[in-house]
């Protein structure tokens, strides 16, 4: 009952604001008189401000979720900006970095051939064995860029390997941490021979081998190619020792050497332009 009520209240309300406005239009034009068309504009104010208020709330709900709509789009657009640029200013990063590099090696070419008397090739490394870390490394460089069997490898802080597979675009490397590898060695101090050799594994470690019985070994000795009869160049830095034991005939000592080159960071190598001493 009271719900038909206040139905009826609200109808009647409506009607007499139309009939207000009615009034209002027919009223304006026939009477002629400013104070009467005045007392009827403020009579009807109040409703007109009513009607005004009703419809600004109206637009401002059917436009307020289309409203939302565009600001979500217009976030989602802005975010995916923000990423793009984000990646370009990462690939300008590493662009920056591999300039660094490229200089350094540049820079450091003169004394590489200065001292290997032979000219140099710098390559890119493009890939490595996962599963054999410290065995192996591929190089961007093969053949038609003049990459032979045997040449050697280095960076600015020692000797890396040999080259041991050549195709006209690519070559692989046998880094000397594998335990294929040999390389003629000197303990610089004392000019004592040695054969470094990888111990595999996931350290990627080295050792010297046969160093004569007679030989003072101290902690930090540097170690070089020997050269002579070897695919490697005279006087590269192999790296230091850290301790040494006798072998087990008692005739040698067995020297841990801990390489000058970090062979988790290879991006750019010299391949040394011969391959015979």
């Amino acid at each position: 009952m009271s719900k038909r009520v206040g139905g009826r209240v609200v109808l009647l309300a409506i009607a007499v604001i139309i009939v207000l406005l009615m009034l209002k239009g027919t009223v304006l034009r026939e009477v002629s008189s400013p104070s009467m068309e005045g007392a009827l504009r403020d009579a009807c104010a109040p409703v007109q401000k009513i009607f005004m208020t009703i419809g600004n709330w109206g637009k401002g709900a059917l436009t307020f979720p289309l409203s939302l709509l565009g600001a979500s789009r217009h976030n989602r657009e802005l975010t995916e900006e923000v990423s793009m640029l984000q990646g370009e200013i990462r690939k300008l990063e590493e662009y920056r970095l591999e300039n660094e590099r490229l200089k350094k090696m540049l820079d450091y070419q003169p004394s590489v051939v200065s001292y290997t008397y032979s000219p140099v090739t710098v390559a890119a490394v493009i890939s490595r064995d996962p599963g054999n870390w410290f065995s192996t490394i591929n190089l961007g460089k093969g053949s038609r860029q003049g990459i032979k069997m045997n040449m050697a490898v280095m960076v600015p802080e020692g000797l890396v390997g040999r080259v041991i597979k050549v195709s006209e675009n690519t070559a692989q490397v046998l880094l000397i941490t594998d335990p294929r590898s040999a390389v003629s060695g000197l303990i610089q101090q004392t000019r004592s021979p040695g054969l470094v050799e990888g111990t595999g594994g996931g350290a990627g470690g080295l050792r010297m081998i046969n160093i004569p019985y007679d030989v003072v070994i101290h902690p930090d000795q540097v170690v070089v190619t020997a050269g002579a009869g070897s695919f490697f160049p005279k006087g590269l830095p192999i790296g230091q020792i850290k301790s040494s034991v006798r072998d087990p005939s008692g005739l040698f000592y067995i020297a841990v050497i801990r390489p000058f080159v970090d062979f988790n960071r290879l991006e750019e190598v010299y391949v040394i332009q011969k391959t015979k001493v």
